[in-house]
């Protein structure tokens, strides 16, 4: 059975600036982690981190849709799991904007619990970003 996160944040901010946090790769390994992303549909990258005993910290990644400044989508393939993250903005107006993520594929529930946590501690590092 596999598993989907869904989660919603909302930012008081531009459609425009978390557009940027998220196709920037230097804004991105701010709040993600180091990459070498590029908002271009098929370009195949990485994120990385700190490797832990229980995983090498490598994230293989592959562009699938890029539709600037409403909805990036890119797989995330990552110990044994492959899943496919789609992030839509939508501007909520008076300066918020709600940002949807959704991660699809979940075999693992550990997986699932831990992109869970993840994301949500990711989106409190976002804010900071946005806030530069």
């Amino acid at each position: 059975m596999s598993s989907t996160v869904s989660l919603d944040f909302q930012y008081t901010t531009s459609v425009e600036k978390v557009w940027s946090a998220l196709t920037d790769s230097n804004k991105l390994a701010k709040w993600v982690m180091e990459n070498d992303f590029k908002p271009i549909v098929g370009h195949r990258f990485q994120f990385r981190t700190q490797p832990t005993e229980w995983w090498n910290g490598i994230i293989d990644s592959e562009v699938l849709v890029v539709d600037g400044p409403n909805r990036l989508s890119y797989t995330w393939v990552s110990g044994g799991e492959k899943t496919t993250v789609t992030w839509t903005l939508q501007d909520l107006g008076d300066g918020k904007v709600n940002l949807h993520l959704e991660q699809t594929g979940f075999e693992n529930a550990r997986a699932f619990e831990g992109a869970k946590h993840g994301w949500a501690k990711m989106a409190g590092e976002l804010e900071k970003v946005l806030e530069q």
